[in-house]
C-alpha cells in the first residue's frame, strides 16, 4: 500500500502526523513519535505569553542594574520590545536537536494571538531548524466593541507578515467560530498560509458550583469531535489552494479513513497517542491499511477526497444534509 502523501509541499511518507502536545516535549518523546510510525511532528506550542515575559525578566534585570556603573550600560545587549522577545533557548535547542533525532518533518507551532513579534518567533524556529511552522492563533474575543472583521483581519495580518519573513511553509490552525468558515479560509489561503488546521478547540471552563469558582480544564477530544472539522474539509477541498489538516476526534482508524475521503492530506493526532502510547500510531496506520485493501485502493491519493462536497450549490447540499439528518431523527425518537 502506497500511504505517501504531500503536507505544505513537503513529502510524508504517511498522511498521519502527530499534533502539538505533550509527547513532543522532549528529544525522546519526539523520537518515540517518529519511531512509532507518523509523517511528522507538530512541536508542543510555543506561547507568546511565555516570550513576553521573558523579555519583562531581561528588561528588568536592565533596569535594575542600569544606574550602577554609567561606563557598564554598554555591556547590556539592546533588548528588543516585549512583544519582540526571543523564542525561549530550549524551545529552540529541542526544536534542533528533535529535528536531527526524528527522521521526519519537526513543525515548529507558535501559540499567540497579537500581531507584534510573530514574524521574529518564525524565523528563528526556521533558523532552528523547522520544516514549516503552524500559527496556532488562539484569538478568543473577550472585547464586545471589536467587530468581526477586524478579528479576521489580525488572522490575515499575521499571515502576510510571517509570510513575508520566512521562506518555509506556514500553516494556520484556526478556530471554527467565524461568521463564514469558508470564507475565512479561502482569504487565508489567498493570504499566502500554505495550511489549514481545522480545528483549534478553545478552553472551555467548567463551574464549581460548591466553590463558586471558575475551573479551568483541559479534556482529551471525543470521536464525536472529528464531524465539524470534516464537514468543513469536505466543503473546503479542490477550493482552496492550501493544504487541509484535520486534528480533534481521532480515536481510530476508522477515524483516519473518514477525515482522508472528506480531503483530509494529513490527520493529525493527540488524544489517540496519549491515551494509547506513540506505538498506537502503527496500530492506526495498520487499520488504514487494511480498510485500503479491502476497498480495492492502492494509495492514499485514490479515495482521498471521495467524500468532498462537489454540488453546484454547497448550501442546498448542506441544507439537504441538515433535513436528512432531521428525518433520520425524526423516526428514530420521534417528531423533533
Amino acid at each position: 500500500m502506497k500511504l505517501a502523501t504531500t503536507y505544505l509541499g513537503l513529502p510524508l511518507r504517511n498522511p498521519l502526523v502527530a499534533s502539538a502536545g505533550p509527547l513532543s516535549q522532549t528529544v525522546e518523546g519526539i523520537r518515540r513519535l517518529a519511531d512509532g510510525g507518523v509523517g511528522a511532528v507538530v512541536l508542543y506550542s510555543v506561547f507568546e505569553e511565555q516570550i513576553r515575559r521573558q523579555a519583562e525578566a531581561d528588561r528588568a534585570l536592565e533596569e535594575l542594574h542600569a544606574d550602577a556603573f554609567g561606563e557598564a550600560l554598554s555591556y547590556f545587549p539592546d533588548l528588543p520590545g516585549l512583544a519582540d522577545g526571543d523564542v525561549p533557548a530550549d524551545y529552540l535547542r529541542l526544536l534542533e536537536d528533535g529535528a536531527e533525532a526524528a527522521g521526519v518533518p519537526i513543525i515548529g507551532s507558535i501559540n499567540g494571538s497579537t500581531r507584534g513579534g510573530w514574524t521574529q518567533y518564525a524565523r528563528q524556529l526556521q533558523d532552528a531548524g523547522a520544516a514549516a511552522i503552524e500559527l496556532n492563533i488562539y484569538f478568543v474575543v473577550g472585547d464586545i466593541s471589536l467587530s468581526g472583521r477586524e478579528v479576521e483581519q489580525r488572522h490575515l495580518d499575521i499571515v502576510r507578515a510571517v509570510k513575508q519573513a520566512v521562506s518555509i511553509p506556514v500553516a494556520v490552525k484556526l478556530s471554527p467560530y467565524f461568521s463564514s468558515v469558508g470564507n475565512m479560509c479561502r482569504q487565508l489561503s489567498e493570504a499566502g498560509a500554505d495550511g489549514l488546521v481545522l480545528f483549534n478547540r478553545f478552553l472551555q471552563p467548567e463551574v464549581d458550583v460548591d466553590a463558586l469558582d471558575v475551573e479551568p480544564e483541559v479534556e482529551l477530544s471525543s470521536q464525536y469531535e472529528g464531524r465539524l472539522p470534516r464537514t468543513w474539509i469536505a466543503a473546503l477541498r479542490g477550493k482552496v489552494s492550501a493544504s487541509l489538516a484535520a486534528t480533534s476526534g481521532v480515536r481510530d482508524a476508522d477515524d483516519v479513513v473518514r477525515y482522508l475521503l472528506a480531503g483530509a492530506d494529513v490527520v493529525m493526532s493527540t488524544s489517540a497517542l496519549v491515551r494509547n502510547g506513540t506505538e498506537y500510531s502503527g496500530q492506526m496506520l495498520a487499520g488504514l491499511e487494511d480498510w485500503m485493501a479491502a476497498k480495492g485502493f492502492d494509495s492514499v491519493d485514490d479515495f482521498r477526497g471521495l467524500l468532498a462536497v462537489r454540488h453546484q450549490d454547497e448550501n442546498a447540499y448542506q441544507r439537504a444534509g441538515y433535513v436528512t439528518a432531521l428525518e433520520k431523527a425524526k423516526s428514530t425518537y420521534g417528531s423533533l
